[in-house]
């Protein structure tokens, strides 16, 4: 049964999903892996800091909530730590950032990758709980390109050596992601999950000229791997039920208000945006680093496109008018009653959140929330 607008995601007011973490976390997480605390008291911080955040969604104008990423360290490793199969490890460095270095992990294949059991389902349950007729539950996750991509990277020593004991080839890992992926979404949606959001990093990196400048990417270079990563994205979400929507978020990295790469998307919109089999892309806007709206006549008929075009990365308000005239402009491409408008990114994509205040996190989405209303009704 086809989704009418305004059911299920996207909504003209959106979000992608993380928000600041409150001390009182930020403390209680920090005491546990200081042996302080045990894994019970620390549940129940989050659970506390959850209820409190999913009331301010509300009382927002949202109408979907998260949890905030509460329970997570980062927005996409923990994710991956969660697969049987799949180990966290201490990584030489961390991702570079443009003028900062995160902390140092990553994802090791230590056996066949599988999905039962996978943590962030009971996580869900707890968000889904806090629902109601007027609110839907999201859960997010990195897409699964992005699990590919972190286990194949040499980040640590002895990662590809144990990836390869475990899978040989890239199409036998591939093939076992999205069999994982597809067991994760079948639970979720078990328990009652109607909303999944991909978020994706991978793109960033093709879409930046100074890096495929300097590692010698072709443009046959960057089809060949845009093709791998649609496939394997689709792979993971086919023959999904008609009421589950899955929509996916394109990022340049957000780590602690900076930014791992820039360009528009014009390189992997004729692969990312015409043939990725999901609902809505959320897509950054925020600053001319994402180019202009050009590569948008490349969306999918049908598709919706929500723009971030309000920064989650500084405190100061857009202008209204200019976010606005942005809108329109982007409507040259996407049709109107399909754009809908949230913050570029989430708040805090690890825990360590971005600059600004939790004040200033809110009047973010009530900029977004006063725009939206105003252009669409």
């Amino acid at each position: 049964m086809a989704i009418t607008f305004g059911e299920n995601a996207p909504f003209r007011c959106d979000i992608v999903g993380s928000f600041l973490r409150p001390d009182v976390l930020k403390q209680a997480r920090a005491d546990f892996e200081a042996g302080a605390i045990d894994a019970a008291r620390l549940k129940t911080v989050e659970d506390i800091a959850i209820r409190d955040l999913v009331a301010k969604q509300k009382t927002a104008g949202l109408k979907v909530i998260t949890d905030g990423e509460f329970r997570r360290s980062y927005w996409h490793l923990d994710f991956m730590w969660g697969f049987q199969g799949i180990e966290r490890r201490t990584s030489r460095e961390g991702y570079q950032f443009h003028d900062e270095e995160t902390t140092a992990d990553t994802a090791v294949v230590t056996g066949p990758i599988t999905g039962e059991n996978h943590p962030f389902v009971e996580h869900f349950k707890f968000v889904n709980a806090l629902s109601d007729e007027n609110h839907v539950a999201r859960q997010t996750m990195p897409a699964p390109i992005q699990t590919f991509a972190e286990v194949t990277l040499d980040r640590c020593d002895g990662q590809i050596e144990s990836l390869r004991a475990a899978y040989p080839t890239d199409e036998a890992l591939a093939d076992a992601i999205a069999a994982a992926y597809r067991q994760v979404i079948a639970d979720l949606y078990e328990a009652g999950c109607r909303n999944i959001q991909f978020d994706d990093c991978t793109w960033g990196i093709y879409c930046d000229s100074n890096f495929t400048a300097k590692t010698g990417l072709k443009p046959v270079d960057i089809q060949k791997i845009s093709e791998l990563g649609v496939n394997l994205n689709n792979a993971a979400i086919e023959d999904q039920p008609d009421d589950l929507v899955i929509n996916t978020h394109v990022c340049r990295g957000n780590y602690h208000s900076t930014y791992a790469f820039e360009g528009g998307y014009d390189p992997i919109a004729p692969y990312l945006f015409a043939n990725e089999d999901v609902r809505a892309f959320y897509l950054e806007f925020d600053t001319p680093r994402a180019g202009g709206f050009e590569p948008l006549a490349h969306i999918a008929d049908g598709k919706y496109v929500v723009l971030g075009l309000v920064t989650s990365k500084q405190p100061d308000l857009e202008d209204k008018e200019a976010v606005k005239a942005r809108i329109a402009e982007a409507s040259k491409y996407v049709p109107l009653d399909h754009l809908c408008l949230s913050p570029q990114c989430g708040f805090a994509s690890c825990e360590i959140g971005n600059k600004l205040t939790e004040e200033e996190q809110w009047a973010k989405i009530a900029l977004v929330q006063e725009i939206a209303k105003e252009v669409w009704g």
